[in-house]
């Protein structure tokens, strides 16, 4: 295996660590954002801050304004001194395509998770924007 295989595998199980944090109770996703071999950025899935952290309604539905944790993590490294021209973005679940949008916009060159969202819709138009999508089971052993 090679050592970006390595340091993907290992980002992405940071990820999905990190996705813990999330006070959603239908589904917690985690996101890391990877410069030059450091983590620049860290986001998960929740309400804005000043909001209570719940998730969904009384019928457990999703909050409207609910921020998904590619967002999280690229609004984060927007308010720092870092960029996130040419870094790595691992999430454990494929961007939705608003999501998608922020990455392009964001110059993230490349993105790496580990499973599908409902829709692949973000994961095509990363693909036509010419960034780099990979796809990681860590169930797999390589």
């Amino acid at each position: 295996m090679s050592k970006q295989s390595l340091l993907d595998r290992r980002y992405l199980r940071m990820a999905r660590i990190w996705a813990e944090n999330s006070y959603c109770r239908r589904r917690q996703v985690g996101a890391l954002l990877v410069r030059d071999g450091a983590i620049i950025s860290d986001g998960y899935n929740g309400t804005p801050s000043g909001f209570e952290n719940i998730c969904e309604d009384e019928e457990n539905h999703t909050k409207p304004y609910v921020l998904h944790a590619e967002a999280n993590a690229i609004t984060k490294v927007a308010k720092s001194n870092n960029s996130s021209q040419g870094a790595t973005l691992y999430v454990t679940s494929s961007p939705c395509i608003e999501c998608a949008k922020l990455i392009i916009q964001a110059g993230i060159k490349r993105v790496v998770y580990s499973e599908d969202y409902r829709s692949i819709d973000g994961v095509l138009l990363l693909r036509q924007a010419g960034i780099e999508v990979l796809l990681i089971d860590l169930n797999e052993t390589e």
